[in-house]
């Protein structure tokens, strides 16, 4: 049995945690679940060197941490079990499946890249066919076709599965031609926004993240999609970009951060640009606004998923 399978029960406010932690104590996959009909938990994958004793020593004393901080804990408890090769790999691929967001994306690993009669990978998806009256196939109606966004699971966030992410892409999607413009994206983790927004109609999108690994990530991808000459990765906070202004900011990061960048935001977005901020729980956005009020910022748009709100705001 060459991994283990460590099952952590989590929550919204410590799922991010946990996932970080399961990553610095050497996970191969993470996998976030949560269903109507089960508790939402964590899958780790670990090598066979693994002491399961170890990690579940480990994350005891983690989420004793957390109770000890004030955080909800679920009741379910903490399991390890061998898994076979054939088994992680068929768990980890079954999770990351094609993923359509709203009309425009369609977000999928790398094994699930549609191709051409020749091969070839589509990043553009047609919506098909649809059926006549009379049962034969006729045109489908209008519709615009679905950007394809490939994305490699791997540590940085943003796979399209959360909602932090899905409504940052739904609120991109809702914009237009307001973003076919240039993008800086802050913290672009997995570089998910930064090649919707190409998609879009970007020209190029400069991405940063203070994480190394986020970096390699968006780097990454944006090969794997053919956008590298456009998504331009690079380490740092915003304070290191000395461009701009942009008339697109992206930035799907915890509020937190947003209620210490509201001078960052103004100073990297155009008169009369638009800002996109993720991250945020419902009933969180509120206290973004009050925050960048003072900074020139007015609100735009607003989208909700699976209880993450992201905000459209324009400079004046």
């Amino acid at each position: 049995m060459p991994f283990w399978e460590l099952s952590v029960p989590a929550s919204t406010e410590t799922s991010e945690g946990l996932t970080n932690f399961l990553w610095e104590h050497g996970a191969l996959g993470v996998v976030e679940e949560e269903g109507l009909d089960r508790p939402a938990r964590l899958r780790a994958f670990f090598a066979e060197s693994a002491s399961p004793s170890d990690l579940l020593a480990a994350v005891g004393t983690y989420r004793e941490a957390l109770a000890a901080l004030g955080f909800a804990l679920p009741g379910a408890r903490v399991a390890i079990a061998p898994v076979a090769d054939e088994a992680w790999a068929t768990a980890w691929q079954a999770f990351f499946t094609p993923l359509p967001v709203g009309q425009r994306f369609l977000v999928v690993p790398p094994w699930a890249v549609p191709s051409d009669p020749a091969g070839r990978p589509v990043f553009v998806h047609s919506t098909g066919t649809a059926l006549s009256e009379s049962g034969g196939a006729e045109a489908a109606p209008p519709t615009p076709p679905r950007h394809v966004l490939v994305i490699e699971p791997a540590r940085a966030f943003g796979t399209g599965h959360h909602g932090s992410t899905e409504s940052c892409l739904l609120l991109l999607e809702r914009l237009g031609r307001a973003a076919a413009a240039p993008t800086l994206d802050i913290g672009c983790g997995s570089g998910i926004l930064a090649l919707a927004a190409v998609a879009l109609g970007a020209p190029r999108v400069d991405a940063i993240d203070v994480d190394p690994d986020a970096v390699a990530a968006t780097r990454r991808n944006a090969e794997l999609n053919t956008r590298a000459s456009q998504v331009r990765a690079a380490a740092g906070g915003p304070e290191s970009i000395t461009g701009g202004p942009f008339p697109v900011v992206l930035a799907n990061i915890l509020l937190a951060a947003h209620l210490t960048l509201a001078g960052q935001y103004r100073r990297l977005t155009a008169p009369g640009g638009v800002l996109v901020l993720g991250g945020m729980l419902d009933g969180e956005d509120t206290q973004a606004l009050a925050a960048l009020h003072p900074a020139g910022f007015a609100a735009r748009d607003r989208v909700v998923v699976d209880g993450w709100v992201a905000l459209a705001l324009t400079r004046a």
